[in-house]
């Protein structure tokens, strides 16, 4: 990949140009995130494999690939502050960002039995993570890193975490968010649309859309690394920083765009779904992966990360568990819980310029 985008590409250029490719890399990243679910959902309906097992970890693996990708590509380049800096900011992003909107624009339903489980392990591996930054910072001090332990004992959970959120999907599976009574047609918003499931080679077709998505989010994710990395060197601002915001919001576009197809199309329960195992595969998935290709240090930035990022996400995730619970009797989430998840996002990405310019 070094070879293909080398960084000094990117040094000469001006900022507006830096500016103008980033924007187009993280056009390009959604897009292929895009299409890498429109082609591996086809072709799990093609090959005949149930809708909750598509729902529980093609779509989710699907919207997640960008972070994924951002974060693996940073930790093989050398910015390993980026990875972890961007999977912590995803999750602030979907829960109180993406979340926010979307209890504005509608109201959301709130299943229990999918919130009872999927709900705390999302809360619970974040607080796994927690727990095995702060342990770690306290044994080796400001040496101390996440490392191949921690990814394989993470990628080991994401393991057990799929095959258990089929299983729980199949104990439920009209009260799946990514499988409702008004989606037993097959029609879900990003499913492909016909055409594409009667050419006449359609396995073929869709593996194809499938690989070039996968493509397309491989090389811009290499790009947007490489220009935020640029641009944070220039204006003197923490990768970290950078990570946490603007490539942050950039790779959390597939949950953004498909939660609001899903909303707009009637498939509320997709968003609300599609955040949950989102949060959950930014920790076991992203950071498991990003931890087995390098170290990352969990001090970067001054210790930014350790003692405001992380505990950020804490506190909108806690913040979501207390929606969910306030939601288990009337079985939908209220409109107003928007806004107290947009003012916390707005007062995050101030107390982190706020931090930056100390």
């Amino acid at each position: 990949m070094e070879h293909l985008i080398p960084q000094h590409w990117f040094a000469d250029l001006s900022q507006p140009i830096l500016l103008l490719i980033l924007a187009v890399a993280i056009g390009a990243l959604a897009k292929g995130a895009d299409w890498l679910v429109e082609g591996s959902s086809g072709m799990a309906f093609r090959l005949r494999i149930p809708k909750v097992i598509v729902g529980a970890t093609i779509v989710s693996l699907g919207t997640t690939s960008p972070e994924c990708a951002v974060s693996v590509v940073a930790a093989w380049s050398g910015q390993p502050e980026l990875a972890l800096g961007n999977a912590i900011g995803s999750i602030i992003v979907d829960t109180s960002l993406i979340f926010g909107i979307g209890c504005l624009m509608t109201v959301l339903p709130a299943d229990r039995f999918v919130l009872n489980r999927q709900g705390w392990v999302q809360l619970g591996s974040a607080a796994l993570l927690a727990a095995l930054c702060f342990a770690s910072f306290m044994i080796w001090g400001n040496a101390a890193t996440l490392g191949r332990p921690v990814g394989v004992l993470m990628l080991a959970l994401l393991a057990a975490y799929m095959v258990m959120s089929v299983r729980w999907s199949r104990q439920h599976p009209y009260g799946e968010p990514f499988q409702t009574p008004a989606t037993a047609d097959n029609k879900l918003p990003f499913l492909p649309s016909d055409r594409w499931r009667r050419t006449v080679w359609p396995v073929i077709a869709l593996v194809s859309i499938a690989l070039i998505g996968l493509l397309i989010v491989i090389l811009s994710s290499r790009v947007l690394v490489l220009s935020v990395t640029e641009l944070a060197g220039r204006w003197g601002v923490p990768q970290v920083i950078i990570a946490a915001t603007l490539v942050a919001v950039g790779t959390s576009l597939p949950e953004l765009v498909v939660g609001l197809a899903a909303i707009l199309k009637g498939h509320k329960e997709l968003l609300v779904g599609n955040i949950i195992g989102a949060d959950v595969l930014n920790v076991l998935f992203v950071i498991g992966a990003s931890a087995m290709a390098a170290e990352l240090p969990i001090t970067g930035g001054g210790g930014v990360l350790l003692f405001f990022h992380l505990p950020a996400m804490l506190v909108v995730l806690v913040l979501f568990r207390v929606f969910i619970q306030c939601s288990r009797r009337s079985g939908e989430f209220k409109r107003w819980y928007g806004v107290p998840l947009l003012i916390f996002y707005a007062a995050y990405v101030a107390g982190q310029f706020a931090i930056t310019w100390a």
